[in-house]
């Protein structure tokens, strides 16, 4: 994991071809295992992350908090275009099949999980590598990571959900610039943007991200799970319905046994221990 393995000794591990699925205690972490293509998602990238995705939710409580990260010098270079360049040749009619076949359903089983989602980035990040970047809930980026939206350099618009990802995070404005132009970004501008969260040193983006998710881990997860479900549906919702989900949010929350622990340990004047229960 870039310079600095994620993952404890301790961890129990489940190697696939192309990806890595590691149970740090209640942390999945999520390994692209192709450093020597930049982790270009080709087909077994493509179908090793989609079916470590839904490990995380066979492993059903055992995983509390998710981090997504890369062997190697770069995060993700997107989409493998020798392999693309390849399937034009051999059957073009079908060769973006894969978009709504194996891209859709990868981003919304990322985009779905109830678990916060932690993406540690050192390098590029670009394409439908930001795209998956995107999907996460935090984004550890190391110092001298750099993105691009990269898809108009080639002559397409986007995918992986990456226009209404960008449109969320940072504005229309600013999304239309990013896509249109391409340009590449540098960590400083995507933490400026709120395209990232934490900064650190390059080869640490791993080893931070583990501490967050971590963290998180060791959190009331029902409530972070209430927390993402809230945030994804307020874009465009009215005040009556944001209030209206808040309050039902509440109430289940209310009878959770994390809330309840939770206001006595504070009552009590100690730390609060969750479960997620």
């Amino acid at each position: 994991m870039s310079t600095n393995t994620a993952a404890g000794t301790g961890a129990r591990k489940e190697a696939r071809p192309g990806v890595g699925y590691t149970l740090d205690g209640n942390v999945a972490v999520i390994e692209l295992r192709r450093p020597s293509a930049g982790n270009a998602l080709d087909v077994t990238l493509r179908h090793g992350l989609f079916a470590a995705l839904r490990r995380v939710r066979s492993d059903g409580e055992q995983v509390r908090s998710v981090l997504l990260t890369a062997q190697g010098r770069h995060f993700c270079f997107g989409q493998d275009l020798k392999e693309h360049a390849q399937a034009l040749e051999d059957k073009s009619g079908s060769a973006f099949a894969i978009v709504r076949g194996e891209y859709n359903p990868l981003v919304e089983e990322l985009h779905d999980l109830k678990q916060p989602v932690v993406a540690a980035i050192e390098g590029a990040c670009v394409g439908a590598g930001l795209g998956l970047a995107l999907c996460a809930d935090l984004r550890v980026a190391a110092e001298r990571a750099r993105f691009s939206t990269a898809f108009t350099g080639i002559g397409l618009a986007a995918d992986s959900g990456l226009s209404g990802a960008l449109v969320d995070a940072v504005g229309a404005s600013r999304a239309a610039e990013l896509m249109l132009l391409g340009d590449r970004f540098d960590t400083e501008s995507a933490q400026r943007w709120g395209l990232v969260h934490r900064v650190v040193p390059d080869g640490f983006a791993a080893a931070e991200g583990l501490s967050l998710a971590r963290r998180l881990a060791a959190g009331p997860t029902a409530a972070y799970a209430e927390v993402k479900a809230l945030l994804r549906s307020a874009g465009g919702a009215s005040l009556t319905n944001v209030l209206e989900r808040e309050a039902a949010a509440q109430e289940r929350l209310g009878r959770t046994e994390d809330h309840h622990s939770a206001v006595h340990a504070f009552l009590a004047a100690r730390q609060p221990s969750f479960t997620g229960r």
